[in-house]
């Protein structure tokens, strides 16, 4: 009987679950080894707890209650009931305990509890549950089958994929869904996997209940048993024929694509084309497919990661940001080659496609060579354009030097003709003050001095007037002109200046800016005959070299900006166009001579700028003006000497003129003054009297036949040093510099000239 007992003692020690018997006041009369593991306690702890201490402290007030009860009732055996125990480290874990009560020899009630850790079984139970959720809720088709094709498992993604229920479906072949033709191809899948193989993703049909036929894409895996037997396969299919559809979709797209569309992987082959592609390149789609792409590409295209290394945008190659050393392109040269050898340029632009199975580029080939021959066209018409520019310049050039010969000859014979006419007037209101033929004279010399004015204007746009530029602060000159704008423009032009602070200096004659900003505003206020606003600004500018290649005439640097605009009628092209031309005009007869814009562009142009105009008809009109900046000092002029009488007497004058009436008038003049004089009529005679006697000062002519005054002066000055030249003239061009300026030792009286202005200049020239 001993060893009987010790037997059982041995058994219940080593059983794998944990035992635990305890008295009826919860007292532990027994527990075995695992069920001190279980708990935590070293061997032999629990016996004599009280199996109170076992349960989680939420639940250990009311354990003992829960106990009476079951001992007061008739005790049933109880099966896997889920608890939880409490180890002596507080942490807490399930089980799964069956009771069962027994009476003990001395009158008490035992209760035996087998528990047993449910964290495994449980964690096994939570998989098995999720696994079959993650099949029941998967869009997936995913079917089991035996060895022999009978179904297994038939969830709800197959029942909507083929169309069949699963109570159709289970304990049933499987061949309804599959094609006959493809039996077969079944069959050595089903062969392979009892081998232990499986098939990743490949491309099938399955047959719907309705019989239509399925596009799925399949994946085949064995299905093993607890001991890892094969014993079927487990079959997940999905439904591509959407995909399939797309794709078509997508081709369709690619094909109506204007330009070749090369998909090429990172091995360098295409994988993917267009019928464009084939068009070009003369190759059939199979035969590009999987063809090195360097064979139609011969420059090659850069690898996938370079491209995303880039953005993964469209980049096109002829200006691509993946450079090689020094920053040069290594897409510069960009040819095709044909099947039949030949080589076409091409344009390309590549992107990055990330295809789900690795990324591709995908470039597209443009065929550019109509482009350019289009471009070689447009650029021999540029440059016909261009010529035709340059020939439009050039014939203006010599439209203006024609213009201004033509001028300088008017004005030479013209000035003479006035001069005489003026001086002559001026003869009769001196000598008859009062009298009705003074008042008759001073209109004629009125008329003289107008047409002066007008052979001014002749020399100025043809730029033969002579210039005394010098060093001008502009905003000095329109401050000026604003003075006089004021009385003469009239009260329904509201006129506005706005001049910049510092402006640098410019090299210009003063009088002939003036007259510059005069004629604008003449031609603003004419536009605007019934009022407006007229607004002069000022500014310093910078014309960078991007800006004077677009502007015929203009070179970068730094300028003075002077701008004039009205609220006028504006203007259109076509008048824009002539606006500068002599002689053009838009106004009535009698209004206007047409010299007023191309006396400005004479004037500018001469001193170095430009000019432009921008107008809108109905908006008004802006004038531009360009100065360029010079960096000589801006010296403020002397007051002017006062008005005197100028006496000659104990001076010789020695007066060349080959024009009669002008000699004689100028004869009398200086006689009046009491100067004596001594005339000739051309070089040969002026050089033969100075050679007999000396003289103070040389009065000549600048253009005369045989001898030009220049020359005069200089043989005369060569002899007698001492003598004092003064140049007179209506045209000056031959003692003027290349600048059109006066040399510094020269000196001009310009034609047609008061006897006031002759005595001033004399006197000037003798006091030096």
């Amino acid at each position: 009987m001993d060893s009987l007992d010790s037997l059982t003692g041995l058994l219940v020690d080593e059983a794998p679950d944990a035992v635990i018997i305890c008295r009826s006041d919860g007292t532990i009369a027994l527990a075995n080894r695992r069920a001190h593991g279980m708990f935590g306690f070293p061997a032999g702890d629990l016996l004599g707890r009280n199996v109170d201490e076992l349960v989680p402290d939420e639940i250990r007030k009311i354990h003992p209650g829960y106990r009476a009860g079951y001992l007061n009732s008739e005790h049933p055996p109880l099966r896997r009931l889920p608890l939880r125990g409490r180890r002596p480290d507080g942490s807490v874990f399930p089980v799964e305990v069956s009771l069962a009560a027994v009476a003990a020899p001395d009158g008490d009630t035992l209760v035996t509890a087998v528990l047993r850790d449910d964290t495994v079984h449980r964690e096994a139970q939570e998989a098995r549950a999720l696994l079959a959720s993650i099949i029941q809720s998967s869009h997936d088709a995913i079917v089991t089958t035996d060895l022999t094709g009978v179904v297994l498992t038939w969830n709800p993604g197959a029942e909507h994929l083929y169309g069949r229920t699963s109570a159709e479906m289970l304990g049933r072949p499987v061949d309804p869904i599959i094609p006959a033709e493809r039996r077969v191809d079944e069959e050595e899948v089903r062969n392979l996997v009892r081998m232990g193989g499986r098939m990743d993703r490949y491309r099938t049909y399955r047959l719907h209940a309705d019989g239509t036929t399925l596009a799925v894409s399949l994946l085949v895996s064995p299905l093993r048993d607890l001991d890892g037997t094969i014993v079927g396969m487990t079959t997940t299919a999905r439904d591509v024929s959407d995909r399939e559809r797309a794709e078509a979709q997508v081709q369709a797209v690619l094909d109506a694509a204007p330009d070749a569309l090369l998909g090429v992987d990172d091995a360098g082959h295409v994988v993917l084309v267009n019928a464009e592609a084939e068009r070009m390149f003369g190759y059939p789609r199979h035969d590009l497919t999987q063809m090195a792409v360097r064979r139609l590409l011969p420059d090659d295209l850069p690898a996938a990661s370079a491209v995303l290394r880039t953005g993964g945008d469209s980049t096109p190659l002829d200006s691509e940001r993946l450079t090689g050393a020094a920053g040069v392109p290594d897409w510069a040269t960009r040819t095709a080659r044909r099947r039949d050898g030949s080589e076409l340029p091409v344009d390309i632009s590549c992107s990055a496609l990330d295809t789900g199975n690795g990324l591709i580029v995908v470039a597209a080939v443009r065929d550019i060579t109509d482009r350019l021959a289009a471009q070689v066209e447009q650029e021999s018409l540029r440059e016909e354009a261009e010529q035709q520019k340059l020939e439009a310049r050039f014939q203006r050039t010599q439209r203006l030097e024609s213009l201004g010969q033509l001028a300088g000859g008017v004005a030479h014979d013209f000035n003479n003709l006035l001069a005489v006419i003026l001086n002559y007037a001026s003869f009769i209101v001196e000598d008859g003050r009062d009298t009705a033929f003074a008042k008759d004279a001073e209109q004629i010399a009125r008329a003289a001095r107008r047409g002066s004015d007008l052979t001014h204007q002749l020399l100025s746009f043809a730029r033969r007037e002579v210039i005394r530029p010098r060093a001008l602060d502009v905003d000095t000159v329109v401050t000026e002109v604003h003075q006089m704008l004021q009385r003469s423009l009239g009260e329904h032009i509201a006129l506005t200046i706005d001049t910049a602070t510092d402006l640098p200096a410019v090299m210009a004659d003063p009088g002939q800016l003036e007259q510059v900003l005069v004629n604008l505003a003449v031609n603003a206020r004419d536009a605007m005959p019934g009022g407006g606003n007229l607004t002069i600004d000022t500014a310093a500018v910078e014309v960078d070299t991007e800006h004077a290649a677009g502007r015929s005439g203009l070179a970068a640097g730094s300028y003075v900006r002077i701008r004039v605009s009205d609220t006028g009628t504006g203007m259109p092209k076509d008048v824009i166009d002539k606006a500068f031309d002599p002689f053009f005009t838009t106004k009535p007869n009698g209004q206007g001579t047409g010299l007023g814009l191309a006396t400005v562009y004479g004037i500018v142009t001469q001193a170095g700028g430009t000019v432009q105009i921008y107008s809108e008809t109905g908006l008004g009109t802006t004038i531009t003006v360009l100065l360029p900046v010079t960096d000589a000092e801006v010296r403020v002029p002397g007051p002017a000497e006062p008005a005197g009488t100028f006496s000659g007497q104990g001076t010789t004058v020695l007066v060349v003129e080959d024009e009669t009436a002008l000699r004689e008038v100028t004869e009398r003049i200086l006689v009046r003054a009491g100067y004596t004089v001594l005339t000739a009529a051309n070089g040969t005679e002026a050089l033969k009297i100075s050679g007999d006697r000396p003289v103070d000062i040389l009065l000549t002519d600048v253009v005369m036949p045989g001898m030009l005054g220049k020359d005069i002066a200089e043989a005369i000055v060569a002899a007698r040093p001492e003598t004092r030249v003064l140049f007179m003239s209506g045209y000056a061009q031959p003692v003027l510099t290349t600048h059109g300026t006066l040399a510094a030792d020269v000196h001009l009286l310009e034609k047609p000239f008061t006897s006031a202005e002759l005595f001033k200049a004399l006197h000037e020239q003798l006091s030096r």
